[in-house]
């Protein structure tokens, strides 16, 4: 292994260990900087140090249309994999590896905001009640699906969840809660709705217990029918089995019911920081990506609320 690789390694387990990152998140950068040190390695670059801005600026142009060899990149794509490289030379600055860093001017392209798909509140309902609710898949298939759009948790944080991450308050009748491990094993507390806690009641009472004698016992609160863990790829096909029977004329996956519960609490007048904690966003700007659906909203609220509002 050269040095180059040596170096990658490090920073691998630097972003996976002291960063605490999300096992897809640091596969993802695996993923860019090893086509980065073959792109490296195809043009005789051998060590850290012997890399200049012009390999950098390159490399960032040449993924784009696949010039260095590999698949073409989208703009997201294409950036993504530049803030991976601009960080690993940070790194090496930092690290005394090398005394410069050629990728500190190199920018990332430029990438168009991609605004959410939002289902309407009648599109999520028929979703809802498209399942059966008299079988063990139906059962377990409803109470994923009313989870989803009353946590907004992602589907990664679904089908890791536990049974013991789940309670409810003895103490009143507020609603049920849940314990959701984010990205970078971020932990945060997320309430559930009445109808949530419905459908998960049904299923933990009517269905689980059937499902978790097939398999070895395992403390997963969603189980396939093999008695298992259910998977993320078994998670979105139940999601877009249900839009198809609900006759949903658009993409419905794990995300749009995340969008779908963002854009929903904000229409019904949350506070974009209230919705943030309820994301696992990090950044409040990452959340605000959500409040372009609520212009024709806070337009009436305007008109009716502005003394010389009148137009």
């Amino acid at each position: 292994m050269n040095q180059l690789r040596r170096e990658l390694e490090s920073y691998v387990q630097h972003v996976a260990i002291e960063r605490g990152l999300a096992k897809n998140t640091v596969a993802a950068y695996r993923r860019d900087l090893e086509r980065y040190v073959a792109f490296l390695e195809n043009r005789g670059v051998q060590r850290a140090e012997d890399v200049t801005r012009a390999e950098v600026t390159t490399f960032a142009q040449d993924i784009r249309d696949g010039a260095d060899g590999g698949a073409p990149l989208s703009a997201r794509s294409a950036a993504r994999t530049v803030v991976a490289v601009r960080g690993l030379h940070k790194f090496w600055v930092l690290e005394g590896t090398t005394t410069d860093n050629p990728a500190s001017e190199v920018q990332p392209p430029s990438v168009g905001q991609r605004l959410p798909k939002a289902l309407t509140i009648d599109e999520v309902r028929r979703i809802l009640e498209a399942t059966e609710n008299e079988t063990p898949a139906g059962l377990r298939d409803r109470a994923l699906l009313e989870f989803l759009y009353s946590t907004g948790a992602r589907i990664s944080e679904a089908v890791s969840l536990d049974v013991d991450d789940v309670f409810v308050d003895q103490q009143g009748p507020g609603p049920g809660m849940v314990r959701v491990r984010g990205k970078g094993s971020k932990e945060r507390i997320v309430p559930m709705g009445s109808f949530a806690l419905e459908a998960l009641n049904n299923y933990l009472v009517r269905t689980r217990p059937l499902l978790v004698a097939k398999g070895k016992g395992t403390p997963a609160l969603f189980l396939n029918l093999r008695g298992g863990r259910l998977s993320r790829q078994s998670a979105w096909t139940i999601i877009q089995h249900a839009a198809e029977r609900a006759q949903i004329g658009k993409e419905v996956s794990p995300h749009t019911m995340r969008h779908s519960f963002a854009t929903h609490l904000l229409q019904g007048g949350a506070d974009v920081r209230v919705v943030q904690e309820l994301l696992g966003h990090a950044s409040v700007t990452t959340t605000q990506v959500y409040t372009h659906v609520t212009v024709d909203t806070l337009r009436e609220i305007y008109a009716s609320a502005h003394p010389r509002a009148r137009l």
